[in-house]
């Protein structure tokens, strides 16, 4: 619908405890107004109050699960996403006794008079959306602290969203991180992962279809041998996919439930003995939960099968199965244990993979936003070249998405 939204006046929603140096602030987290933008989405500007005797550093989560009712709708309503304003920084220091404004925006859906939102990781707070004019913004007396500014007329030349009107539908995929662990012949581990949404601007624009939950992925995985001679690279793994995600289904306040359909190829990109190469269709229903405070617990079997060409590596099955288990708990900003495995009940081999990660800048009082990254792996197959070897590894390292 055109026009401005507004909604009912800002309540607490949460309290922040910042890092130890900085244990005296208290940061209080408000709702402010609501507007629509140009584009039609709902943006909707957070206030973070520091209410506390010394300045605060805090994050700015990137995405903010919340639920969204329809008025003409009875029940638990459906999930949706509130998503950090490109203009608004993950990370932001607030002096004492003032606050900033971060801007998110609901993602992939306008918003009709009557409609009412609540952010669990926000205590539960409703809001309500009006066909009205905007809130009043804060005069320049109490804007202390804003954050989300407009840009500069002219971008500055590092700035590439200049004519790259897409950069919006990519976003993190799997893991992407650097860890190493002497004593083998693949002492170092890479990955790179990222995924595109096909139809990311019309979800945008609110036109809801089918088509939304597309993406096409890709991660590459790299076995680097420091050790030897001119320092290798063992293997290169290249995966590509494309997938279609469900719309997440919402059960009660504590779950949510979804499912992943995808193609999938695996291949090393080397020719003669060591070429392996494979492809799969998968299927994966996932749900999660949110436990205790802001702790979260997913749960994702998945099961495929190989099509296509086997000949690289006729036996594969025999080692990697049809059939694993991804698994994952932890909290927003501390620790996050993850694993994932896979197994074929007939020959009773598999493999099982755990990573552990902490943010590196809780350890150190601020500084970089990296993850503390461990890794351990036990079985067979941890990448495509050594599919039919047993092996353990640990290893170490940083990870900039976990």
């Amino acid at each position: 619908m055109k026009g401005l939204f507004a909604c009912v006046p800002a309540v607490l929603l949460s309290t922040v405890q910042p890092d130890a140096a900085l244990a005296a602030a208290v940061v209080e987290t408000l709702i402010g107004h609501v507007e629509e933008g140009q584009d039609g989405e709902a943006r909707i500007d957070v206030r973070l109050l520091n209410l506390g005797r010394d300045a605060a550093e805090v994050s700015v989560p990137e995405r903010v699960e919340a639920r969204l009712v329809p008025p003409s709708t009875s029940g638990g309503g459906r999930m949706v996403t509130l998503r950090r304003d490109a203009a608004t920084p993950a990370m932001v220091t607030i002096d004492a006794n003032s606050f900033a404004t971060a801007r998110y925006r609901l993602e992939g859906r306008n918003l009709q008079k009557g409609d009412v939102i609540s952010v669990p990781a926000w205590g539960e707070q409703s809001i309500t959306f009006m066909a009205a004019p905007p809130t009043p913004l804060p005069s320049a007396q109490d804007q202390v602290v804003q954050i989300a500014g407009s840009l500069p007329v002219t971008p500055p030349p590092s700035d590439r969203t200049v004519g790259n009107a897409f950069l919006e539908n990519l976003s993190a995929y799997e893991p992407i991180y650097a860890v190493y662990g002497p004593g083998t012949n693949s002492e170092a581990r890479l990955q790179i992962s990222f995924k595109y949404q096909l139809f990311g601007r019309e979800a945008r624009e609110g036109r809801r279809a089918l088509s939304d939950g597309f993406y096409f992925a890709y991660t590459q995985r790299m076995f680097w041998d420091l050790g030897a001679d001119s320092s290798p690279f063992r293997n290169i793994d290249f995966q590509p996919e494309v997938f279609y995600v469900a719309p997440p289904k919402a059960l009660g306040d504590k779950a949510t439930l979804s499912a992943q359909i995808g193609l999938r190829h695996e291949s090393n990109g080397r020719p003669g003995a060591s070429s392996r190469s494979l492809n799969t269709v998968y299927l994966a229903p996932m749900a999660a939960f949110s436990l205790n405070g802001d702790t979260r617990l997913t749960v994702a079997p998945r099961a495929w099968f190989y099509a296509g060409d086997l000949s690289d590596n006729p036996d594969i099955r025999r080692y990697r199965g049809n059939a694993g288990l991804f698994v994952e708990i932890g909290e927003e900003n501390g620790l996050r244990l993850s694993t994932s495995s896979r197994f074929n009940f007939g020959s009773g081999k598999g493999s099982i993979a755990a990573d552990l990660s902490y943010p590196l800048r809780r350890l150190l009082g601020g500084g970089p936003d990296f993850y503390l990254f461990g890794q351990t792996f036990t079985g067979y197959g941890e990448n495509l070249l050594d599919y039919n070897r047993r092996m353990k590894r640990l290893r170490i390292g940083l990870a900039l998405v976990r």
